[in-house]
């Protein structure tokens, strides 16, 4: 084949340090709006983003040329950066160091779009630790429960 096609979705989830309730609805549809464009120039474009009080979740699509981890890091450093820059209340924003991925099938595709637009009424149900490790448990992923961002 002379040419190299992919179609790589990826739902990706991280949180903020110590779980702290840093994203005030006042800001939420900035910084789902800046992590889209970080993730666009990083020649992933963002198919959805939904941020809430202490986590993010965005769907992606993969650049065939870039790296997951590269991906979620810069994405991380440079939202990180940015929101400091929005007010005194900012100045010790943090992400949390890990962040969990899971592959979407498209014909899934708008199953899970619709799943990250009913997030505020799902937390009220089940936490995002619990949702984390329900995802982790149905994509096979083996995880320590210590570490699953408590």
């Amino acid at each position: 084949m002379p040419q190299s096609l992919a179609n790589v979705i990826i739902h990706i989830a991280f949180s903020t340090k110590n779980r702290q309730r840093f994203i005030t609805p006042a800001i939420q549809p900035e910084i789902s709006s800046f992590i889209a464009t970080a993730a666009r120039d990083f020649d992933c474009p963002a198919i959805r983003v939904e941020s809430l009080e202490d986590h993010i979740h965005m769907v992606v699509s993969m650049s065939r040329k870039r790296s997951l981890s590269d991906l979620v890091e810069r994405t991380k450093t440079s939202s990180s950066r940015w929101i400091k820059t929005k007010g005194e209340e900012f100045s010790e924003f943090q992400w949390q160091r890990g962040y969990g991925a899971f592959s979407v099938s498209p014909d899934l595709l708008q199953r899970v779009i619709g799943y990250l637009g009913k997030q505020q009424v799902r937390h009220r149900r089940i936490s995002f630790q619990d949702e984390l490790r329900e995802f982790f448990r149905k994509s096979g992923i083996e995880f320590d429960e210590r570490y699953v961002w408590d």
